[in-house]
Parts: C-alpha cells; structure tokens; sequence
C-alpha cells in the first residue's frame, strides 16, 4: 500500500464550469477510486484560481464586491464537482489566509531565482501572459485561444530565472523522471523549453490590484505562475509542514493548453524551492462540438449540466470517461451520447443485470460471494492512465457475457430440472458479472454500488425499474 496524491488544474473563477473542467475532474476521480481499491492512502486536490484580472474585472462588471463574487463562483465550482460524483479530499481557494501567507514564503525561499527588469512586448489579458514578437505575428495579432488583439505593455516586474533550471528540467523529461502523457508531447516540450524566456512572476499594483502582494513591495502584485501553481503544495500546508509524505505527486492532471507552464514553469519553481518534480503530467485533449472546439464565441459550447440532466450521472461519467478519449481531442454530439446510453448502457449493461437477477429470482438462487479482483490487462492499463482503453477493455467483457448467456442458455437447464448445473452456470455467471462490476466501480460508482447490492441481496431480486431504461 503508497501514499498517493492527486492533482486537478484549479479553473478561474471568472466563468462558469464547462466540459474540459468536467475531463480533469472525471480523471482524477477514476484513478482515486482505483487506488483506493487497492489498499492506499489518497490524497486529491481540487480547487478554485481567483486572482487576477480578469476575476476582477468580470465581478465589477457584475456589480459584485470582488470577494463576493469569488465566493459565489468557488461555490458553483465546489458544487458542479459533486455533482459529478467527485470525491476529493483537499479543496483550495487561492484568496484563503493560509495560501496567500504561504506564497509570500515561497517567494522569499527563492528569492535568489528572482531578479527585477523593465520589458516592454505583447500581452494577452485572457491568457494573463507576455507572448514574444514571433507568436505576435504568428497569430496575426489576435490571441486565437480568446480571439482578442494583444496589448502592448511596459512594465518593470519581477522574473523567474528559468535559465537557472533548464537543464535539470531537460533531463527529467527526456529521462521520464517527470512523466509527460501523451509521450508524444515530450518533443515539443523539449523543443519549447529551448526557447522559453524567464518568466514574468509579478505585475505592477497599478495594474493588478487583486492578487497577492509581492514581500517586501507594496507596487507588486504575484503573478499567476506563483499564486496559482503554487496551490498543489500549499494544500498541503508547505512550507509550514513537511510534505513529503504525498509530494511528489503521484500525477497531475491538466488540459493540454497548460501543459507547457506545468511542464517548464513548475518544474522551475520546484527545483528553485529543492523539492522533487512530479512523477506523471497526465494530458488530456480537448471535447470537441461537431469537430469544432468548443468556445463562448464560436456559440457551440456544451453545458454539462445539461448533459447530466439528459440521462443522469453514470451516462455522463460513462460517455465521457469511454467515448472521449483520454489524450486526444475527441468529439461529442447529441446524438453520439443519445446512441452510447440506450444502445451500451442499457442494451449492454442493463439488459446484463435484468436478465442475471431475473434468472437467480425465477430459479430461487442464492449467490455464494467471492472477492472480485482487478485483473493484469486492466491493472497495466489503468497503471499507465490508459483510462478510455482501460473501460473498452471492460465494456467487451460486458458484450461478451451477454452472448455467453446466449450459449448457455441457463433457461433451458431449468426447463430441464438440471438444478446442479444450472446452479453452478448461475453461479459462474453472477461471478463473472461481479468481476467486470468491479473494474466499473471507479468509472461508474453509481452504479456499480446499485449492481453489487442487487446481487449481494437475499434473495437476489431484479430492479423494478432497469438501472438504465431506454429513453
């Protein structure tokens, strides 16, 4: 049995919760639940970014106190979360007390990585970052990721000494000290971690008043790369605690639009604070609508809560832990996710357990229990975060044991009178259904606990109402 701690990527508060929230959430949930099965200890983080200006900006539009309106938001984040079924154990808010004391400490730990410049370039507000003059023009002008033209700013701020760790950096990624998921983003990490600049770490006061202040100088504000980053090890009370018990982290789950500040920033302000880097960056792609990516702008954003208002949780956690797949960028449609729960969860799982508790009922069966177990091809494919592969690996278990039904015809040993035989398929049969039940749990805690206590139950009585009735 490990220790193992489990990161999610704190969304800003500025908006609303969306699907992408929803993917990194999902993750960290199923490998939480798998390694709770085997025996260890989990710690899992999940939390809110309230700084900056764009918070700031969009709760006076609101006409909101700032502090009121980050409270009101981490509250909608708080609450989506558990909507999905998500079980962490550490929430944080980067505005509370104790984040914001412990910034400031890391900050003067490496302070000798710190150094005050003027720089004037190209700034984009949505992305809270400087861009160089090639990606300026690259991109005509216009952040394409919030499809607003770059600012140009002068300012004298505070910058992260990358230089200092680039190699050290170089080293834990091309050796996977520090393991990048997909493996094909190591190329491009490396190429981009020849070519990263020292980081902007502060802006001026006068420009970012919500934020928190630099040590020792009241016209500076930290940027988003220490305040926010930072939360993975504040959560766990550093620098006042020791934290080596969950840090490293076992693995860090993100969106594949941050990996880069994960993969080169953070390892920076790690090795800047002589604490190991995380074991695993786990990368997910984007969802995309009809094959577009989805956007506020482009008007083809997907509400989750309406996906989860459709046909409930365990078709939600089903179609996106099975159908998007865990590192590419992956499609949902209507239609796609209609078709997936009334053709694969209830032809498929539903119709499984009606049709198993209906034959233990009519046969009056009681079921001799036994400790399901993960098997090898799962366990090597969950070990790796090979979530999606992991669930089509289960799911043609499933499809499987419906046609064995079909082959073994348990109703024709009853019409028989054969009660030996038929109680020992029965009993093969419920076993083999309660093996693939639990290598469902940590994608379908829902129902899986619903399947279990139909078949631990005396007597084993079908669902009045199927688990997943077709709609």
């Amino acid at each position: 049995m490990s220790n193992v701690y489990i990161t999610t990527a704190i969304p800003y508060v500025n908006g609303t919760p969306h699907i992408g929230h929803a993917i990194d959430y999902l993750l960290s949930d199923t490998y939480a639940r798998y390694r709770r099965a085997l025996g260890d200890t989990v710690r899992f983080q999940a939390g809110t970014d309230e700084h900056g200006n764009k918070v700031h900006s969009k709760a006076i539009s609101s006409g909101l106190e700032v502090q009121e309106y980050v409270d009101i938001n981490s509250q909608k984040f708080q609450d989506f979360i558990h909507q999905l079924g998500v079980e962490y154990t550490d929430f944080i808010r980067t505005t509370n007390k104790d984040h914001i004391r412990r910034c400031q400490a890391i900050w003067l730990k490496i302070k000798d990585h710190i150094y005050s410049a003027t720089y004037e370039g190209w700034y984009c507000e949505g992305c809270e970052g400087f861009i160089s003059d090639k990606e300026y023009n690259a991109n005509q002008g216009s952040c394409p990721e919030h499809q607003k033209p770059y600012q140009k700013l002068s300012e004298t701020n505070y910058y992260l000494r990358i230089k200092d760790f680039k190699d050290q950096i170089r080293t834990a990624i091309s050796s996977d000290q520090m393991l990048i998921l997909p493996d094909y983003r190591k190329k491009e990490l490396l190429k981009l971690l020849a070519d990263t600049p020292d980081v902007s770490i502060s802006r001026p006061r006068k420009n970012l008043s919500w934020g928190v202040p630099v040590p020792d100088d009241d016209t500076q504000v930290m940027y988003v790369w220490i305040d926010a980053l930072a939360n993975y090890i504040t959560v766990l009370g550093y620098p006042d605690q020791d934290i080596s018990d969950f840090w490293p982290a076992t693995v860090q789950f993100i969106g594949k639009d941050i990996l880069r500040f994960h993969a080169i920033i953070w390892p920076a302000l790690l090795l800047a604070l002589n604490l190991p880097l995380p074991k695993v960056l786990c990368t997910h792609g984007f969802v995309l609508a009809d094959g577009q990516k989805m956007g506020k702008s482009l008007g083809n954003a997907v509400d989750p809560i309406e996906v989860l208002n459709r046909h409930g949780l365990d078709a939600f956690r089903y179609f996106f832990l099975r159908h998007i797949d865990t590192f590419a960028d992956s499609n949902f449609t209507w239609e796609k996710f209609d078709d997936a729960y009334n053709n694969e969860l209830a032809n498929d799982l539903g119709n499984l357990v009606q049709r198993l508790a209906t034959l233990a009922q009519q046969n009056q069966f009681t079921y001799q229990s036994s400790q399901p177990r993960f098997d090898s091809e799962y366990r090597n494919l969950m070990d790796n975060f090979q979530f999606s592969k992991a669930f089509d690996y289960v799911w043609e278990k499933v499809q499987k044991l419906n046609k064995t039904i079909d082959e073994v015809k348990p109703w024709a040993l009853a019409k028989a009178g054969n009660q030996q035989a038929l109680s020992r398929t029965l009993q093969e049969l419920i076993t083999e259904l309660l093996e693939l039940n639990h290598m469902l749990a940590p994608f379908l805690p829902t129902a899986s606990t619903a399947i279990q206590d139909i078949f631990s139950a005396t007597p084993i009585t079908p669902p009045t109402t199927p688990l997943f009735p077709k709609q």
